[in-house]
């Protein structure tokens, strides 16, 4: 095995590791755990279809060889792995693994979710949303692109022209590049009534709150939500770090409280997670469900906790590397290693700079807070680089200077 092979596998081991723990605990299924990696990552494939063409017998002893010289819980080989290998299922190259093969093609067994045949619980008609940054317009764009009238929320009226006025452009764009009717663009926008005050709305389906990851406003938020929506009305949260269970209890309907977590740009990427907290009602999800269908989303779907899937499965990995890097591996090798063995779409460092290093930081923080295990402490040098304002591309220098 090449150096850059052992590289490789030594960063994305103990992720496909956790990818395994997740299926064991069925805190997600196994397609919506590779679907979310795949479509909100833009990786090539999920992780546990990763570990079955490696062959489980692999990974375990790669894993169990790892453990043996770090004692870091997060390489001791998931008790699924171990599982499926006593069952036989080692793997496709065996038939089964996480997933049933027919030679080169996955099968249907008795883990393959039923097909969705209901339709939404509550029906849909119009949309509200509440923010007025990239993730809240990008949102706004979304639905109105799929036919729902929208009826958008911003603290002043210049951030409710600055909304329009960014879809507006986001529109233009894509007619001049010939991929949209100027028709179809004006019916776009002609889908979009903005306000300044919340009361607006009271009479839409579903509202998608993406306002600022600070828990006293979003706190005061839903409050407002379950005092002005209409009754049925479904509170939805593009958080991606507060508890849904804590927003939900801000209301006296925390059956309609739901996690929508949209990936930024909302109008590119695939990807919505759709988290549940212990009281909210099934026809609330199938309903988010069906909605994600419509809008030409990717659903998966997950518990409340931390990091959902793909950040809990992410932003590990990527403190591993810098890890790595603090260790003696330089940038370039550690990023050609996974993008030339994996076929990932760019390395860790690379990733992090478009990420936001800042970014990367408060999410580990908050895994480190929720999960507890020492190797989650984030990197020495992650710290230091954002300390230093090297924020990544959108501040000009990051890991690498752009």
């Amino acid at each position: 095995m090449s150096d850059s092979r052992a590289l490789a596998d030594a960063l994305v081991f103990p992720y496909l590791n956790h990818a395994a723990s997740m299926f064991d605990e069925q805190y997600a299924s196994r397609e919506d755990i590779d679907n979310g990696m795949r479509f909100g990552c833009g990786l090539p494939k999920g992780p546990l279809t990763v570990i079955d063409e490696l062959g489980l017998e692999t990974v375990r002893d790669a894993l169990a060889a790892r453990f043996a010289e770090t004692n870091d819980p997060r390489h001791q080989p998931n008790p699924a792995i171990e599982r499926l290998i006593s069952e036989g299922r080692t793997g496709k190259a065996a038939g089964q693994g996480f997933y049933s093969y027919a030679g080169d093609e996955v099968v249907a067994d008795e883990l393959t979710p039923a097909a969705n045949g209901q339709g939404a619980a509550r029906p849909i008609k119009t949309v509200g949303v509440v923010g007025s940054g990239t993730m809240a317009s990008g949102i706004v764009e979304v639905f109105a692109a799929n036919g729902f009238p929208v009826t958008y929320v911003a603290r002043t009226q210049d951030k409710v022209d600055a909304v329009q006025a960014k879809i507006a452009k986001n529109l233009s764009r894509q007619v001049d590049k010939g991929r949209l009717e100027q028709g179809d663009a004006d019916a776009i926008l002609g889908r979009l009534t903005g306000a300044t005050e919340r009361e607006a709305l009271g009479d839409v389906d579903i509202v998608v709150e993406a306002i600022a990851e600070e828990i006293g406003i979003k706190n005061q938020l839903f409050a407002d939500l379950d005092r002005i929506c209409k009754p049925g009305a479904i509170l939805a949260t593009t958080t991606s770090s507060l508890s849904i269970a804590d927003l939900a209890a801000q209301t006296k309907r925390p059956q309609d409280v739901v996690g929508m977590h949209f990936f930024n740009p909302a109008p590119i990427m695939k990807l919505v997670e759709v988290i549940n907290h212990p009281t909210t009602g099934q026809d609330v999800l199938d309903t988010v469900q069906d909605l994600c269908r419509s809008t030409r989303k990717v659903a998966v779907s997950c518990a409340d906790r931390s990091g959902f899937i793909v950040n809990a499965l992410l932003f590990p990995y990527l403190n591993d590397a810098i890890k790595a890097h603090e260790e003696g591996a330089e940038l370039d090798v550690i990023d050609g290693a996974i993008t030339e063995h994996y076929g990932y779409p760019m390395g860790p460092f690379a990733l992090l700079d478009v990420v936001g290093n800042d970014v990367a930081l408060a999410i580990e923080e908050e895994l480190l807070a929720e999960f507890q295990h020492e190797s989650l402490t984030p990197a020495p040098l992650l710290r230091e680089v954002v300390a230093a304002g090297k924020l990544g591309r959108k501040t000009g220098e990051g890991f690498r200077t752009y």
